[in-house]
């Protein structure tokens, strides 16, 4: 009950949960043990004590008495205990003779013409002294002690029987095991506060750990930073290594990347060169062949630099320079028309990726609404929280053009594919986008402006 309630909402799969129930049942169980034993203990100091009390007694009922040459008992004085003279008080003495249960015994006036019932120590054998419990007169719960002495002027030895009222026993010992309980309580209280702060001062150099392998993904820090304990250490110098290497390999790729276009794009540019110096069907259809070729190395070399950033931890760009050099520049370059673009961001929206694939997608969206817009273009960039709890940015482009209609906006993201010829381009960068934000785990999609022409519409990481 008391581990459950200090980890409420910890699950049972961490360190710190575990740690903590394995420190909680450990103390419970060891509190537990140690009470039932202090508890045993004391029962028997206390039985003890109280024995020697009734030994006491019994040794002054023998002093005190008198046998008589007939054989004939008489205590020549009272115990020093008034609670034998009051009757049926749980305090009670008596002297019989060994073996003659018929006769009349000499007992405290407590017992009145009551007898104590010590049948089960009425043969002591070689044991002189014996304790049990009893049922007294009254009914009461009795701890008697029973011995039996030997007189020369008598042939049977007497049997001398002193009895209290065991209920101080049990109000001694219910009164030690409340302490008792009490005391092991706070100090099980104690030992869970003690090992909670523990655990969570140990595992601290964890959560260190993993705040700064989050500051890493996050593109705040390239490396691990800080002192760590000896067992945990090893550990951020190999995740050190792991984001050098890393880098290296992403580097090599990249490097293999510039090679493989290099060396490619040489011999189709030769066989271009010469299907153009031929003329012919077959010259044409090397021609178009070679141009296919083209395209799908390019579109296959730019996907794997792509997917080689994306790949990149730590990479982090601030979007609101992006897009107002971006903004600034087909401002110039479209002058002429006097478009007014009004940009809307948050100072603080950070894209968890690469400068370079963020401008290439901003930059083709912004092209495009700048090519169709016939005065206006809206941008709006805002922070929100996915469904996992992880941050992610939308960027809205949108113009008043005479936007698409939803089988050419389907079209319009497809590779090489131009709604109007009359416009510049490739018909390339709707597709580019759509790799790019795809690589990154991102979204793109096409919708109808509030404007009444297209609106793009960009999900990309966040930084939180």
């Amino acid at each position: 009950m008391v581990i459950a309630s200090t980890i409420p909402r910890m699950r049972l799969s961490s360190l710190t949960a575990r740690l903590l129930l394995s420190a909680g049942a450990w103390s419970v169980l060891v509190l537990v043990l140690t009470g039932l034993l202090l508890s045993s203990l004391f029962r028997s100091a206390v039985e003890r004590a109280f024995d020697d009390r009734l030994d006491v007694f019994v040794k002054s009922l023998i002093a005190e008495l008198n046998v008589a040459d007939d054989g004939s008992l008489t205590i020549s004085r009272d115990l020093p205990e008034p609670r034998f003279n009051f009757p049926l008080s749980g305090w009670y003495w008596e002297i019989v003779v060994a073996g003659e249960s018929d006769t009349s015994p000499i007992s405290s006036p407590s017992l009145l013409d009551q007898r104590l019932d010590t049948t089960a120590s009425a043969n002591l054998g070689n044991e002189a002294t014996r304790t049990d419990y009893l049922v007294g007169p009254d009914g009461e719960s009795l701890r008697v002690l029973v011995r039996q002495i030997r007189f020369s002027a008598r042939e049977a030895p007497l049997v001398f029987t002193v009895a209290g009222n065991a209920g101080d026993i049990d109000t001694a010992a219910r009164d030690f095991n409340e302490a008792l309980f009490l005391s092991l309580t706070i100090l099980g209280l104690g030992l869970i506060i003690a090992a909670f702060l523990q655990v969570r001062y140990g595992l601290s150099p964890v959560r260190a750990l993993r705040q700064s392998v989050a500051e890493i993904r996050a593109g705040r820090q390239k490396r691990l930073t800080g002192d760590y304990p000896s067992e945990i250490s090893p550990l951020a110098e190999e995740v050190n290594l792991l984001l050098d290497t890393n880098e290296e390999v992403i580097e090599r790729a990249r490097t293999h990347v510039g090679n493989l276009a290099h060396a490619l794009k040489t011999p189709l540019s030769v066989l271009r060169n010469e299907a153009e110096s031929l003329k012919g069907p077959f010259a044409d259809k090397v021609d178009e062949q070679v141009y296919i070729m083209r395209e799908q190395v390019d579109r296959h070399l730019e996907r794997a630099r792509i997917a080689a950033r994306a790949n990149v931890l730590g990479a982090s760009t601030d979007v609101p320079p992006v897009l107002s050099s971006i903004v600034h520049a087909l401002e110039k370059i479209n002058s002429d028309r006097e478009i007014a673009a009004e940009v809307n961001c948050p100072p603080s929206a950070k894209f968890r990726g690469e400068k370079q694939d963020l401008e290439e997608m901003v930059g083709n969206l912004l092209d495009n609404a700048f090519k169709w817009a016939r005065s206006k273009i809206n941008v709006e960039v805002a922070v929100l929280l996915n469904g996992d709890g992880t941050a992610a940015l939308s960027i809205s482009i949108e113009d008043d053009g005479p936007g698409l209609n939803e089988e050419e906006r389907s079209a319009a993201i497809q590779r090489g594919r131009r709604l109007d010829e009359s416009k510049p381009g490739s018909g390339l960068g709707l597709s580019i986008v759509t790799d790019i934000a795809s690589m990154y785990k991102g979204s793109f999609e096409l919708n109808d402006a509030r404007l009444g022409g297209l609106r793009a519409i960009l999900r990309l990481p966040a930084l939180s």
